[in-house]
């Protein structure tokens, strides 16, 4: 039995197979506003007509000031909706499914006059991955402003579900404001925030569930492990990961990484290098569970749902190459594919 062409269902969500479009920025807003435009409707769409599952689009921020670049989006005012609005049901007509992926990115702001994060430490990068070559100095947010950022995240999600995404997630890996509050080497409170550091994750979590339909998932992207010196293990993760599973994450989106440059640890440059990540998430939980990672090789793909390591496996860079990669893995696995009517003369 091959897999990865299979349906599968998590809460009120339905899939027609095991692919995922993961979160890529594009870095297109024209205007500053945070409002998608048509080139991110032909991205979009163009990979439904693909025959992807799941399309997760980018990192989408709670707040102006939390955007990575001003070319960023945005759902932080309700004047944004129609747009996302647009995109969604176009992506429907094609058996999709769309979520969006909600964050702040905290100290790594680079377009914000300043940053903010749990502490009031630099963000750090490799210099070509910024404009800029650097990052701020951040601001150690208060306690009020923390509590403000959790309103953010319940609005945008509010804003999320009125333009009829499918599924939402939090982006709490890669170095950004939810992962920087888990992690033990940037987040130096001494308050609560700091002696928790599953806190503001959770309380996150239950806003923007107080604001989602019972049957809609919530997916959390979260990292593994970091590669900088002194950072987090695996036993670290699956920690906090225990918390924000009892908060009301239904599938948890492993990945692998921070912020900065990586130590004696670095990250792998093989196929599935971060799937034992996503088993151990798998195992420990039994919860739905993604993998992402250089899974672009369609037998590499499905070993990774065959062998039972993850329910659905995701594609970044494979998926900007090819809008059709998911057609093409299920057909070079399966044999069998259906594809829009319009193409199936060269899609066969």
């Amino acid at each position: 039995m091959k897999t990865i062409g299979t349906p599968f269902e998590v809460k009120g969500l339905t899939l027609k197979n095991r692919t995922i479009m993961a979160p890529m920025c594009q870095y297109s807003v024209e205007k500053e506003d945070g409002i998608p435009n048509d080139w991110h409707f032909v991205h979009y769409v163009s990979r439904a007509v693909g025959g992807t599952g799941l399309i997760i689009m980018e990192m989408t921020s709670v707040t102006p000031e939390g955007r990575i670049t001003n070319q960023d989006l945005g759902l932080w005012d309700d004047i944004q909706i129609p747009a996302y609005q647009r995109i969604v049901s176009e992506v429907h007509k094609y058996g999709a499914k769309i979520g969006i992926q909600i964050a702040h990115a905290g100290r790594k702001a680079e377009d914000a006059v300043q940053p903010v994060g749990p502490s009031n430490i630099a963000g750090k990068a490799l210099p070509e991955e910024t404009k800029n070559g650097s990052l701020k100095q951040s601001h150690a947010l208060t306690i009020d402003e923390i509590q403000e950022i959790i309103k953010q995240f319940k609005t945008a999600t509010r804003r999320a579900v009125a333009a009829g995404f499918d599924t939402i997630e939090l982006h709490g890996a890669h170095g950004y404001l939810l992962h920087q509050f888990m992690s033990p080497s940037i987040n130096n409170r001494t308050d609560e925030y700091g002696q928790d550091l599953a806190k503001f994750g959770v309380e996150v979590i239950h806003a923007v569930k107080s604001v989602m339909p019972e049957d809609m998932p919530l997916i959390m992207r979260i990292s593994a492990i970091e590669y900088i010196d002194g950072g987090y293990g695996l036993d670290h993760s699956l920690q906090i990961a225990e918390q924000f599973k009892t908060a009301g994450v239904d599938i948890f989106h492993v990945s692998t990484g921070g912020e900065g440059i990586p130590g004696s640890l670095k990250p792998g440059n093989y196929p599935g290098y971060q799937v034992p990540f996503a088993r151990a998430f798998k195992e420990k939980f039994k919860l739905p569970v993604i993998a992402v990672g250089m899974l672009s090789d369609p037998q590499v793909a499905e070993a990774t749902l065959s062998n039972g390591d993850a329910d659905l496996i995701a594609v970044a860079r494979g998926i900007l190459n090819d809008p059709y990669w998911s057609l093409h893995a299920i057909k070079e696995i399966t044999r069998e594919v259906t594809p829009p009517i319009q193409y199936a003369r060269g899609i066969r």
